[in-house]
């Protein structure tokens, strides 16, 4: 299973949006870890969004789709309308 999913940091009030063949859980962990990339700049990040998908080919993109919207009222709709925010395991 792969997944298309969007995180969201209350410290930034920035998305992040990504793709992923590994669990959900085990992805937003690495986004916490210590790392360099954006997501490197918060420990905030919660998962707010995800879509399942059977390939990698497929949740890419979808990722592409959502990040080509250049629209945060557009992502936040999207958001408002699936009520799944996860929040981590750690």
């Amino acid at each position: 299973m792969c997944y298309c999913y969007i995180i969201y940091s209350e410290s930034l009030d920035k998305y992040y949006i990504g793709h992923s063949c590994e669990d959900i859980q085990e992805r937003l962990r690495k986004h916490l870890s210590n790392h360099t990339g954006f997501t490197a700049k918060a420990k905030d990040w919660i998962i707010v969004y995800k879509e399942s998908f059977s390939s990698k080919i497929e949740a890419y993109k979808r990722e592409r789709e959502i990040k080509f919207w250049k629209s945060k009222s557009k992502i936040t709709k999207l958001i408002e309308g699936s009520n799944q925010i996860e929040h981590p395991d750690l």
